[in-house]
């Protein structure tokens, strides 16, 4: 993985903006710490950051071939196949790394190519001949891209930050950026971000800009497609997608371990990863994260009914890998709410960012790549909204059904549209779920759950996994983002899907032979995060200072006192804010972490 950014201009001649490349290059190098390469001409600049995990000793990038020029992030897990079709047509090639085969393969099929990959990537490709410029991004939205156009510039990058130093992009938030923090956040509407001059370019979706003007298309989108499979037969194909994406994941140039929280997804990668290593005569490392003290303080609900460490050790020595659990520091995890909001770039997903902030620089240490089990919740039907019918059919995102928590925290006539701007953005999701006429009710809300979920839970955790990891320097893949799963899973029916009851009980029923019965069979529980009072108290310390802080523009916004009181009774919040872990603790630390965003980054408001 790596980190990308490019300018085109016809007002600035960008070689002499040295200093401007050079800012811009700094922001990413997090995210490729093992070099550095820059393409400059009159009118063009392209940057990359390497994180060398393919093809170590070549690959160097930005890469030219004719008229092209391409700034990579990513990782194809379909290489060989891409380039024995374009050797076949009569290219060749210098190294083994994908780059080079996806700037070949834009070279011989235009925007088509985009079509012919598997995997997760961002890119931009500058043709020389007319001064044009290509962007695209993964099916499934896991690798970044942001971009940025006004009268002077047109510039992407993987990161907001970088655009903030591209003359003319200013960290300005309008009214919908406020609406988009404190009545959806941290999830975000695809293609919008917290910043008036910055979008997003959508998953799924390339870019061509010509002469002033860009143009958006789509490659890919859900289709809804008859089942004809049996059960048995899903079985049998839910376990091979599922197993050649894991396997296709594991090759790497430098070291490569698992996240293993002693659940279904990760058991399943690291059961796959496990057997791979073995058939190399090697041992798979598998890392967990937990905190100080958390088995004292552990509290069971029915969001987590009980902790991952009971079952860690149980599928670690059932799989044979040599295992590490990293105990987290409960101060430590509050003082990374800082750091984890500024790598974000924005507000974002409190200790559930800071604690992976945390986790991912202890894995570092010893590797540079990781699987995780991202993703299976949302595709196979994990979460409790997809199986509580009184939820089910609430016509309100199921992860934040009220905003009535959002609204007490704020001053009384802030953001009055608020609702409104929320519930349009469920209805416009929806609109989106290709279904057919054949569809029970059942089955065409479960379209709709499942776009739902595609387009707004699972984004905000692949935004989390990106930028914490890659603010570590560790790339961390998502095995079940396979676009071919997603397919797969869109068009199955609920009755298979959820085999036996169970959330995700088809993924259970595929790898129940290969697995311990107590870790296929056991029921969901998320993330961990910590009990111990001690971040509640640091939090709290921290929250007070930000919210009376009479200087800060957000200080115009929020009722402190409401605040104060869920300080005083944290107990009080019926619901989450967010998710089934975002409560009192979790609130306090966004507040936090949209002051120090407007902080580090001088943010003005237009409202």
């Amino acid at each position: 993985m790596c980190g990308i950014a490019g300018i085109l201009s016809d007002s600035i001649d960008l070689r002499d903006e040295k200093e401007s490349l050079w800012k811009i290059s700094n922001s990413l190098r997090m995210r490729g710490p093992d070099s550095r390469g820059e393409f400059v001409e009159k009118s063009a600049a392209l940057i990359h950051r390497r994180l060398a995990v393919i093809d170590v000793k070549r690959g160097a990038q930005p890469m030219s071939f004719g008229a092209y020029t391409i700034v990579y992030n990513g990782e194809l897990y379909n290489t060989l196949e891409v380039r024995r079709e374009l050797e076949n047509l009569g290219y060749q090639f210098e190294t083994d790394c994908d780059t080079e085969v996806v700037l070949k393969a834009f070279h011989m099929w235009q925007e088509r190519s985009a079509e012919k990959f598997n995997g997760i990537f961002a890119y931009g490709i500058y043709n020389k001949n007319d001064n044009s410029l290509f962007l695209c991004r993964d099916r499934i939205g896991v690798k970044p891209l942001y971009y940025s156009h006004n009268s002077k510039t047109f510039a992407f990058a993987s990161r907001m930050e970088s655009l903030l130093y591209v003359d003319g992009v200013e960290p300005v938030c309008s009214r919908e950026g406020l609406n988009e923090i404190f009545m959806l956040g941290p999830a975000k509407t695809i293609g919008k971000t917290v910043f008036r001059d910055i979008k997003e370019l959508p998953p799924a979706s390339y870019m061509f800009y010509r002469n002033g003007k860009s143009e958006i298309k789509t490659y890919w989108k859900l289709r809804a497609e008859p089942f004809f499979d049996t059960e048995t037969t899903a079985q049998e194909k839910t376990h091979f997608l599922v197993t050649d994406a894991i396997r296709r994941q594991l090759v790497s140039d430098a070291p490569l371990c698992t996240f293993l929280s002693g659940g279904l997804d990760s058991s399943i990668i690291s059961s796959v990863a496990s057997d791979y290593f073995k058939e190399n005569g090697t041992v798979l490392h598998t890392y967990s994260v937990d905190y100080d003290d958390n088995d004292k303080y552990f509290e069971s609900s029915r969001f987590q009914p009980n902790k991952d460490s009971d079952y860690i050790n149980l599928i670690s020595d059932y799989i044979g890998s040599e295992h590490h659990n990293i105990v987290l520091n409960n101060t430590a995890v509050a003082d990374a709410l800082i750091d984890a909001a500024i790598a974000r770039n924005s507000p974002g997903f409190c200790d559930v960012d800071s604690s992976l902030l945390l986790f991912c620089k202890e894995v570092k240490k010893s590797h540079t790549v990781a699987l995780s089990g991202e993703c299976a919740d949302e595709i196979f039907g994990g979460y409790p909204w997809y199986h509580r019918s009184e939820i089910l059919f609430e016509e309100t995102f199921p992860w934040s059904r009220t905003v009535d928590v959002r609204r007490s925290i704020l001053k009384d006539g802030f953001l009055p549209e608020g609702e409104e701007y929320s519930h349009n953005a469920y209805l416009e999701t929806i609109k989106r779920a290709d279904k057919l006429s054949t569809d029970s009710p059942l089955e065409a809300r479960m379209r709709e759950m499942f776009v739902l979920n595609l387009d707004w839970f699972m984004q905000t955790l692949l935004v989390r996994k990106d930028v914490m990891s890659m603010e570590s320097s560790l790339e961390v893949r998502v095995p079940f983002c396979d676009w071919r799963i997603v397919e797969y899973a869109y068009n199955m029916p609920w009755s298979i899907k959820s085999f036996g009851g169970r959330e995700k009980g088809i993924l259970r029923k595929a790898f129940e032979n290969e697995l311990p019965e107590i870790i296929t069979w056991r029921k969901k529980s998320p993330y961990p995060k910590t009990f111990n009072p001690i971040y509640m108290s640091e939090v709290c310390k921290m929250t007070e200072y930000a919210i009376s802080d009479k200087t800060c523009p957000l200080y115009e916004m929020i009722n402190a006192q409401a605040i104060r009181e869920l300080m005083r009774n944290p107990e009080s919040m019926s619901e989450p804010w967010y998710g089934q872990l975002m409560r009192t603790p979790q609130v306090l630390a966004y507040i936090l972490q949209i002051y120090v965003w407007i902080r580090k980054y001088g943010v003005e408001f237009e409202y």
